[in-house]
């Protein structure tokens, strides 16, 4: 049974079979660390020549898509999360996902990424983009390479801005579920003079203080490269996740997540979280 309230709601859309489990993982600790209840939601694509009311033509009450959704809850269920599920039926992926943002009042956002490589104007994904570009909440961008959900160390590049401390704060939820440190990472220019290298010295100081309040083990890392993107890369191969937030702001648009981001993304050995910060008010 679970024993407090969740104040909060995570979406997850869940629609590959081959992941769905591991994308669990990641949302059942992060509404345990954040005290918040599980909407799974699986979109179903209705052609135009069929009336949306009638998108439950599509599927069987026995189909996959049906046994993918209750084996999911079943998931978090098992684990004591708040959970809950929706058939969902909308003329695209994206539609689908940010109008159940909407009705669920959700707070965050937590949605799987192939990584296939990048297409000429699409930088994560046609469904992707866009939900980055419109979702008016946190969002949560997994992509999974590793085959458990043992998590022994979880590794943070830094470079400042709200995606970031999102970012470092995500970390610390996952790393107290599972007692693991947080190695903070910031990647800086050779030629970097002593000013730069004593605002570094705050930012990995404010971020070490913001998970010690939360009573994760931090330690900071500077390393001098002219190459970033390749740099994290390399260091992802000693965690067995990485957590980073959006490397431009604002964070819509074409340049959705940034050179360094979607690189180390599509590159790293480990799984990978990437992160962007609900837009302001006036930003949306």
């Amino acid at each position: 049974m679970v024993t407090e309230t969740p104040s909060g709601t995570l979406l997850v859309p869940v629609a590959n079979p081959e992941t769905v489990e591991r994308l669990l993982d990641t949302a059942i600790d992060i509404a345990y660390g954040q005290s918040m209840r599980i909407v799974l939601v699986h979109v179903v694509e209705v052609p135009p020549q069929i009336p949306l009311s009638a998108g439950d033509s599509l599927i069987d009450d026995d189909g996959e898509e049906v046994r993918l959704l209750n084996e999911a809850v079943e998931q978090a269920a098992d684990a004591d999360v708040a959970v809950e599920s929706r058939m969902r039926y909308a003329r695209d992926i994206a539609t689908g996902i940010v109008g159940a943002v909407d009705v669920h009042d959700a707070d965050a956002l937590l949605v799987g990424w192939r990584g296939r490589p990048r297409r000429r104007d699409i930088i994560l994904g046609s469904f992707l983009d866009r939900i980055l570009g419109e979702a008016p909440c946190d969002v949560f961008v997994k992509r999974i390479r590793t085959p458990s959900r043992d998590i022994s160390s979880i590794l943070v590049p830094v470079a400042g801005g709200p995606h970031c401390k999102l970012a470092v704060e995500l970390a610390g939820t996952i790393a107290a579920q599972h007692d693991a440190p947080v190695h903070l990472l910031h990647v800086t220019h050779p030629d970097a003079d002593d000013l730069t290298q004593e605002d570094t010295s705050a930012l990995l100081q404010n971020y070490s203080s913001l998970l010690s309040d939360m009573d994760v083990k931090a330690e900071s890392t500077t390393l001098r490269s002219d190459h970033v993107a390749g740099t994290i890369t390399d260091e992802t191969a000693d965690h067995d996740l990485t957590i980073l937030g959006a490397t431009r702001d604002p964070f819509l648009k074409r340049k959705l997540v940034g050179s360094v981001a979607e690189g180390v993304g599509r590159a790293a050995a480990s799984s990978v979280i990437l992160t962007r910060k609900a837009p302001k008010d006036e930003d949306a």
